[in-house]
């Protein structure tokens, strides 16, 4: 094969993380070619077996340093960024992790004329009061000013055998009497499936999807806070009682939390500020066709998938059962 009929190649920030694997994973099997930009290359060789022999190589590239990120996208067809934190940690803040490292690798993309697929959230907006989805908000600004051709998807909470989310609440039920209902249980949620969301950046990657958009992707269906929990305790085999917590103690415990060094806390206040919205598909990106569905991908429902991978935390594990409560 000569240089020429090299197949594409796809830098994919993040690839070793939760969403980043899959995609790498889905951009594998169609046959591209992939250079996963991480800031550990040597934590990262858990990916090379998603490929063949030399198709999936590593960079090193952390998104607070600009000369890491044009080194990253240089020579690339597409780029994907998929960096993402749930909390601040030393010089990994909000704003120099998910704005400023945004708008550098949509610069770097454009630069190197290069097509973008960046991995935002529901709730983004720039004049939030939560940090995370403030910057989010910023972030898309920016890439929509740098990159108007650029690729935005919105995903809801994400499940998959890695998540941060449902495996949170299942290993809390392990030790923990109670499983805490943040406000009452009440935010709503449409969780959506981590191997859809890689689909869908396969598509756009494919030039199957429209540029230039906003999608926002959430699952096939629509589950409250306790809902959630309670689809937990079901795959776990689990009977621990759900107890409502006031937004304003859920926040303090929050700020607490996260004064402890080098332990990642289990909420922290900006999180309890994003618990107060729902976060679900808005009916204007239902109404202009900017879904899920739209990208042509089948969304795949929370319980026909958590129970595979929650089911290490019942009892007994497998042998615990088919999933009722015991």
């Amino acid at each position: 094969m000569t240089l020429a009929n090299l197949p594409p190649l796809v830098t994919v920030f993040g690839g070793s993380g939760f969403i980043g694997r899959h995609i790498v994973r889905a951009l594998a099997k169609r046959g591209y070619r992939i250079r996963v930009a991480v800031r550990r290359p040597d934590l990262a060789g858990f990916l090379q077996p998603l490929g063949n022999v030399g198709q999936i190589s590593f960079v090193q590239a952390n998104l607070r340093y600009r000369n890491s990120i044009d080194r990253a996208v240089d020579g690339a067809d597409f780029v994907v960024n998929c960096v993402g934190i749930l909390h601040e940690a030393g010089r990994n803040s909000f704003e120099a992790v998910q704005e400023f490292g945004a708008r550098a690798v949509a610069e770097a993309a454009r630069g190197a004329g290069a097509k973008l697929v960046h991995i935002s959230a529901l709730g983004a907006n720039a004049h939030s009061d939560s940090a995370y989805a403030r910057t989010k908000g910023r972030a898309e600004a920016a890439i929509h000013s740098v990159k108007p051709d650029a690729i935005i998807y919105r995903p809801s909470i994400v499940f998959g055998p890695e998540d941060n989310f449902f495996n949170k609440f299942a290993d809390m039920a392990r030790t923990a009497p109670v499983l805490p209902l943040i406000g009452g249980g009440k935010t709503k949620f449409q969780p959506v499936y981590v191997v859809d969301i890689a689909e869908a950046v396969a598509k756009a990657v494919e030039g199957k999807v429209a540029a230039g958009k906003t999608y926002e992707l959430g699952g096939p269906e629509v589950l409250s806070f306790r809902d959630c929990l309670q689809a937990v305790l079901k795959a776990t085999s689990r009977k621990n009682p759900l107890v409502s917590i006031p937004f304003g103690i859920a926040s303090l415990i929050g700020s607490v939390a996260s004064l402890v060094p080098f332990i990642a806390p289990p909420i922290t206040a900006d999180q309890v500020r994003l618990l107060k919205k729902d976060n679900v598909v808005s009916k204007e990106a239902v109404a202009e066709g900017r879904t899920l569905k739209d990208i042509g991908v089948a969304p795949t429902m929370v319980n026909s998938v958590i129970g595979s991978y929650l089911v290490q935390y019942r009892p007994h594990g497998q042998y615990t059962g088919s999933g009722k409560a015991a």
